[in-house]
């Protein structure tokens, strides 16, 4: 699958609309009931970027940005503002933020990963494209360094420690994070005088599973 380490403009993506969505296949029974499934482990988000358009620059940049990705032949990163990190919106990542693992005595290497919980019930989401220099990690409340303690691959969301946790010991993360996308069209249709009308371009982005 082709992809691109490039984030879209994170400058275009603020304002944008989207979020997760799920599939559902419900079967309703003669009695009345209803049997429900679903055939995704997790959910899929899509945006819509032409809404943080707010000039004949910003078009500039998305065509730009849109040709060299050759539609939607490749994917990028993208930027939700509002989910892209670990921690409350409010605050800043820290390394105990998400519990991504429990130590063996032999597993050096771990998934980051954000849990979402309401009530009892939760899900958790795979995080494979952290951003550069965010990522802090520790185990059992003791904070780790990179370089130092661990290693992340920015490419696929994994860590790996210099040395395995030990057995029962809880491995923790903090990070910021991009969504794998791709553009879910072939094409794009601009207008100078409906822009200039208040009317922006439909640019529909669409989450990739890797």
């Amino acid at each position: 699958m082709g992809f691109h380490e490039i984030r879209f403009p994170a400058s275009l993506s603020f304002g944008s609309v989207g979020g997760p969505e799920r599939r559902t296949e419900i079967v309703t029974l003669a009695n009345g009931f209803e049997e429900r499934n679903t055939p995704w482990a997790h959910s899929r988000r899509r945006y819509d970027a032409g809404l943080g358009m707010r000039s004949l620059d910003d078009v500039e940049v998305l065509l730009a940005f849109f040709e060299a990705r050759r539609g939607q032949l490749y994917g990028f990163r993208w930027k939700d503002w509002s989910d892209f990190k670990s921690s409350a919106a409010s605050d800043a990542p820290g390394y105990g933020d998400q519990e991504i693992g429990i130590g063996d005595g032999e597993t050096v290497t771990f998934q980051l990963s954000k849990t979402y919980a309401s009530g009892e019930a939760s899900y958790t989401r795979p995080v494979q494209k952290p951003v550069e220099g965010t990522v802090l990690a520790g185990v059992e409340g003791v904070q780790y360094f990179e370089q130092q303690n661990f290693e992340i691959d920015v490419t696929t969301g994994l860590i790996t420690f210099e040395s395995a946790p030990s057995i029962g010991l809880r491995v923790t993360a903090g990070f910021e994070f991009d969504v794998p996308v791709r553009f879910d069209t072939d094409r794009i249709q601009t207008s100078v005088a409906s822009f200039k009308a208040g009317d922006v371009p439909n640019v529909p982005v669409m989450e990739l599973r890797l």
